[in-house]
């Protein structure tokens, strides 16, 4: 098993939607790097840290699984989308997108209480200029964090 940081912005799906919904498709990934890891390693069972992004509080909201294997997005199909992508097509799509399902709501963790604790200073979304999505995160940083948040 392996873990995952995946951000969302809690004005388009937050961890709230994805309680009510149980589960939902992570779409408008527009990173290759972001895009390589949910197609190529990613799997289905794996953890996922629950991330707030691009917010007044950006931060841990919770956990959540990964439920899927990966499928092409719909949305860059779609030329009403702000994630439409003209060069994708049903034959050749660019980007996947896979299921992700609801494990629990935490209190938030917020990034800069975060930055307090020596276990998680190597996190990738801690580094200066890490503006991926999607990231992986070690067994160790995701016991630290459920034992935290628990």
């Amino acid at each position: 098993m392996q873990y995952w940081l995946m951000k969302s912005e809690p004005d388009d799906v937050a961890i709230t939607d994805l309680a009510s919904r149980g589960t939902v498709g992570w779409y408008g990934v527009r990173n290759y790097q972001a895009r390589n890891f949910m197609r190529d390693t990613q799997q289905v069972g794996d953890g996922v840290l629950f991330y707030h992004s691009s917010c007044a509080e950006p931060g841990i909201a919770g956990f959540a699984r990964i439920i899927s294997e990966p499928y092409p997005d719909p949305t860059q199909f779609d030329p009403e989308s702000t994630y439409f992508d003209p060069k994708a097509s049903p034959e050749k799509p660019r980007w996947m997108q896979r299921d992700v399902g609801f494990v629990r709501q935490t209190r938030l963790l917020p990034l800069a209480e975060m930055r307090q604790y020596p276990e998680l200073a190597n996190m990738l979304v801690l580094q200066k200029g890490s503006r991926l999505s999607i990231t992986p995160v070690s067994e160790a940083e995701w016991t630290f964090i459920q034992d935290l948040l628990a």
